[in-house]
């Protein structure tokens, strides 16, 4: 229902945005660029995000049938099972939602979104087998899609890349600061949705895994702090995605052992990628269009400008607000905020402190109203329940973390 609301509240401020301009301030062009940017994100919406979608479920959808066959995924279920059957109570320790659940999490975390896309909605496909209410959103997918929304990205590789593309002396150096913004968010989402299910996080097994992944995210940061600096991009590049080549050699070979007939069980999987996609066609289109819309009537603008003022009369330090039309716009768009994240490092400089924050912006967290039209979308599930609140407390939570980490180390 919420994101029902804010759907309809996007075209409703963009249209009363728009009219104020024409009656106001005599702009005579602002419904062309809102109708033309309608246009335009109808058009991404298909041909730059559902038909590449399309192409990379199909191939990955298909690799993780096969890992499904061979056993590898029931393999993987069974180790982090202590873990999962605490945090997600209503799934069964051997059901392949939890291998695909891990999937995701290892792709997210790898920063490869391209492979951690596919996964996810497998994952949804699966915990949605368990759901007794069909349109209504289980527990066990609100939780999914919170730290999966929340982006636990250890190595922002694309940022890294943008910035080195405008000349950052260090493109690398928004790494920590990333790191403990995207961290304290994820967990900010986890703590929240695990109140909320009443999940006793003081359990022995519970907190002994969440004491074991915070003593894994700080190694990542004293090792990555330890390499030259420009190392740090090469290093991870390999890393991430030599490890996402070992888990398809490691499904294919499992299903060679276990003499599966492998290609027609690509091909299988591969269908249901497809199909996939196409589903969640209608989702994608209505959301960016509706996002669009508010984008191109000047409405984030206004929202800026006021919150700077806020800010202004606090007599605070208000350099922070420069950078903020891209927290703003990551929750609704991830290519918007890129856009934001890139013009910021156009007018004030890649290594100016409006920057580098809107480069951790940029990097803490997901944008959760496409992964909630697009998750959700795709096993059909219309009542999201509490997802959206906890997604946006979450985001919430690696905004502020983000702008005082980057206070700390770059002001």
């Amino acid at each position: 229902m919420a994101l029902n609301y804010i759907w309809v509240a996007f075209f409703l401020i963009a249209f009363v945005v728009a009219l104020f301009k024409l009656i106001f301030l005599g702009d005579t062009e602002i419904f062309k660029i809102i109708i033309e940017g309608m246009f335009d994100s109808s058009k991404i919406a298909v041909m730059d995000i559902a038909l590449p979608l399309a192409g990379v479920m199909t191939f990955f959808l298909g690799i993780l049938k096969i890992g499904e066959e061979a056993g590898v995924i029931r393999r993987m279920a069974r180790i982090i099972a202590p873990f999962f059957s605490k945090l997600f109570p209503e799934v069964p320790k051997d059901h392949p939602a939890n291998g695909q659940m891990i999937m995701n999490f290892s792709a997210n975390m790898l920063g490869l979104d391209n492979a951690a896309t596919p996964f996810g909605l497998s994952a949804m496909q699966s915990l949605q087998e368990l759901n007794p209410s069909k349109d209504t959103a289980s527990n066990a997918q609100i939780m999914f899609m919170v730290l999966h929304s929340a982006g636990p990205v250890l190595i922002p590789l694309s940022i890294m890349a943008q910035r080195a593309i405008y000349n950052a002396a260090d493109p690398a150096d928004i790494f920590i600061p990333a790191l403990i913004s995207v961290y304290v968010a994820t967990l900010t989402g986890m703590l929240f949705v695990g109140i909320k299910q009443r999940i006793n996080f003081f359990d022995k097994t519970l907190l002994s895994w969440l004491l074991g992944l915070t003593g894994f995210i700080g190694f990542v940061l004293w090792y990555f702090s330890r390499l030259p600096k420009e190392e740090i991009e090469v290093t991870s590049k390999v890393i991430s995605n030599m490890i996402l080549f070992v888990f398809i050699i490691g499904f294919v070979g499992g299903a060679v052992y276990k003499k599966v007939n492998i290609f027609p069980v690509f091909i299988e999987g591969a269908k249901m990628g497809f199909e996939t996609s196409i589903k969640v066609l209608p989702y994608l289109v209505g959301l960016l269009v509706a996002i669009g819309a508010f984008r191109n009537s000047g409405a984030l603008t206004y929202i800026v400008d006021a919150l700077k003022w806020i800010f202004s009369l606090t007599g605070m330090n208000t350099d922070f607000t420069d950078a903020l039309p891209t927290a703003l716009m990551h929750p609704l768009s991830g290519s918007g905020s890129r856009a934001m994240m890139i013009d910021s490092m156009k007018t004030f400089g890649a290594d100016s402190f409006v920057g580098r924050l809107s480069c951790v912006f940029q990097a803490c967290s997901d944008t959760i109203l496409y992964v909630l039209a697009l998750y959700f979308g795709s096993v059909n599930i219309k009542n999201t329940r509490y997802t959206l609140v906890a997604g946006l407390l979450a985001d919430l939570a690696g905004v502020i973390t983000a702008i005082i980490v980057s206070y700390i180390f770059f002001y």
